[in-house]
């Protein structure tokens, strides 16, 4: 996350919060991240020097008033007048972080060999509840290099307990044995 992204997506956060609308606003930032990714033209029209910042903020208000929550219309303009329009994604990472510590949730990616059933997933997911007291959002990212197992990675940390993870330090120990 950039500096810009911490400081603009934190204030965003905490207005939200104030007004009652973080959730709703989440929702919004996750759509519009997803759509940016899909559509940089969008950012990069946004971005443009060539248009006045005028013209490129009256684009945000025609593209999005109405349709997404006025603090993010106004949001998108801020960004958008001060040059800062392309570090939105960092923002939105940085709003996400202030939503999950508020509301005690922890993004946990499980990353396995294979996809994780529903039963599976639920197990984990309940399991990881009750060792951290938090709201587990699990997602699952299928690896074949761990041949097995699973790699927990959450706040920074990883906990690897994969078949791929076992065998390299096995080798590691073998290599360093003397016979």
């Amino acid at each position: 996350m950039t500096e810009v992204g911490t400081i603009y997506g934190g204030a965003l956060f905490d207005l939200a919060a104030a007004e009652g609308a973080a959730g709703e606003i989440l929702g919004q930032l996750q759509a519009l991240s997803e759509s940016f990714s899909q559509e940089p033209a969008f950012l990069k029209l946004l971005n443009a020097h060539s248009l006045a910042k005028k013209e490129r903020c009256r684009i945000v208000d025609e593209s999005l008033t109405g349709k997404v929550h006025p603090y993010v219309v106004n949001f998108l303009k801020i960004l958008t007048e001060k040059g800062y329009v392309r570090h939105f994604s960092h923002c939105y990472d940085a709003y996400r972080v202030r939503y999950n510590q508020a509301n005690n949730i922890l993004p946990v990616t499980a990353v396995t060999a294979v996809a994780l059933s529903e039963t599976q997933h639920l197990r984990l997911q309940t399991k990881l509840q009750e060792q951290t007291g938090k709201t587990i959002e699990l997602t699952n990212r299928v690896d074949p290099d761990v041949l097995g197992g699973v790699r927990l990675d959450f706040d920074g940390k990883c906990v690897d307990d994969t078949l791929s993870h076992r065998l390299d330090s096995i080798r590691n120990m073998l290599n360093h044995t003397v016979l």
